[in-house]
């Protein structure tokens, strides 16, 4: 690879859209980047100017996609502020935490253990017949 391209991998790594180069490299290898709309493999050549795709999944909510736009390349992680700047984030704003699904079946902290009857309400509630 030459000077005007990083790895894929690295550049996620870099700016800050993952918090582990292993953990880039793995998104990639899973399908959740993409580089000008194709699938990225951890080796694929990022240049200035491409669009870049990062399906970031929450364990506690829906996927979030980030669409970013290559300004600057960086191969070693940078501080914050220099890693914002190496991109220009064209990504949809979150939905507002109103129209987020409510956790259904969950008990109030300080509530104690459920009765058995509490417990057989919860599993039927969960669909645990």
């Amino acid at each position: 690879m030459d000077k005007s391209s990083v790895r894929a991998d690295a550049w996620v790594w870099a700016v800050r859209l993952a918090k582990t180069r292993s953990q880039a490299t793995s998104e990639c290898k899973a399908g959740h980047v993409r580089v000008n709309g194709d699938r990225a493999k951890p080796s694929t050549p990022v240049r200035v100017g491409d669009r870049v795709e990062v399906t970031v999944v929450h364990p506690s909510g829906p996927a979030q996609v980030r669409i970013v736009e290559v300004v600057q390349l960086l191969v070693k992680r940078v501080g914050a502020p220099v890693a914002a700047a190496a991109y220009v984030d064209h990504s949809p704003p979150p939905p507002p935490k109103a129209e987020r699904p409510a956790a259904f079946g969950v008990r109030d902290r300080g509530t104690g253990r459920p009765t058995k009857r509490e417990r057989r309400q919860l599993d039927r509630l969960r669909g645990r017949d």
